[in-house]
């Protein structure tokens, strides 16, 4: 087995270090653990639904020993995603994470809120650009190009299927993130009353991005 890190399709094995990882990078780009005392919150919003619905467009970053150490998640269809979400996700954790009574007052209510409200993610602004997406990477693993790499591979997955443009949104806070998103061409949208959050897009076809071809150096090795 290669002992080298390498980018490779999902696979089911992954879903704790998934939860884990999303987790560990939520607070703005750092560790939100000490803000959510589940655990499985975030990811049941953020990971988990992604991986189980569209798995084809779910690649991790392999630490060449077997262990996912960063994601990226996406959609080819948001508008599709969110009604499935409403449809079929939800009944699956409302018992564990029931429908808020009144306001938010901690972050985890927040969090549930969101988990409740998937129409959220269908906004008119972003109709040209269907496909939204999650990355992640754990920070001893994030600015050594594998972020990009991760990047390249969904993109090409979503160009290979016909999807044009993908979105994201982020929080305002994360300045590097926003920072990396430029360097890979994302652009900011405008979109009314965003809140905390930025919402940024870009072509997925390659050289259609204005800051250069996406590069993927570290593609898994064949067979994986």
């Amino acid at each position: 087995m290669t002992t080298e890190p390498f980018i490779r399709p999902y696979r089911p094995a992954d879903r704790a270090a998934l939860g884990d990882i999303c987790v560990r990078t939520a607070h703005e780009g750092g560790d939100a653990s000490h803000l959510y005392p589940d655990p499985e919150l975030l990811p049941t919003i953020f990971a988990y639904p992604y991986v189980d619905f569209a798995p084809d467009f779910a690649f991790v970053l392999d630490d060449g020993a077997g262990s996912a150490v960063g994601y990226v998640l996406g959609v080819p269809d948001t508008t599709a995603f969110a009604g499935r979400f409403r449809a079929e996700w939800l009944p699956r954790v409302t018992d564990r994470y029931p429908p808020l009574t009144g306001a938010a007052g901690t972050p985890a209510e927040e969090m549930t809120g969101l988990l409740h409200t998937p129409e959220r993610m269908v906004r008119d602004e972003l109709t040209d650009f269907p496909a939204h997406l999650h990355i992640d990477l754990l920070p001893a693993w994030q600015g050594r190009g594998y972020g990009r790499a991760l990047m390249s591979t969904l993109l090409e997955a979503l160009h290979r299927h016909g999807v044009r443009a993908v979105h994201l949104c982020m929080a305002r806070a994360n300045t590097p993130a926003r920072a990396f998103y430029d360097r890979l061409g994302f652009r900011l949208l405008p979109v009314d009353d965003p809140g905390p959050v930025w919402y940024l897009g870009r072509p997925t076809k390659p050289e259609e991005n204005s800051g250069g071809d996406v590069e993927n150096p570290w593609a898994a090795p064949s067979p994986v």
